[in-house]
């Protein structure tokens, strides 16, 4: 393996991983939803209000173009569910086939 070879797979490890933790986030943000609808947690608890607010803030640009197209079905937004599955099959099937390329390209 050559210095750049190694260098495009720790470029893709890093990427894989930022969208592995996007979607801990977006779980985490969907699960406290729920918590906090169904009146188990407030925010009137300062770490959970600071807590949904950042989850909020880092998963809200990502879902709010899929929100425009996606209408909630029976009061449940199923936007997590969509961005969740792009996820996916951007670390399954995306990912792979460009670090594969990258690696064709590098020599």
């Amino acid at each position: 393996m050559t210095p750049v070879q190694g260098l495009i797979g720790f470029l893709f490890f890093v990427l894989n991983s930022a969208l592995s933790l996007l979607l801990i986030a977006i779980i985490a943000n969907a699960i406290l939803s729920w918590l906090l609808a169904f009146d188990v947690i407030n925010y009137r608890n300062r770490f959970v209000y600071q807590l949904a607010t950042g989850l909020d803030r880092l998963t809200s640009p990502l879902m709010a173009p899929f929100r425009r197209f996606i209408p909630p079905l029976g009061g449940i937004d199923i936007t997590p569910i969509i961005v969740i599955i792009i996820i996916r099959g951007i670390q399954g099937f995306i990912l792979p086939s460009l670090a594969a390329m990258s690696y064709g390209l590098a020599g």
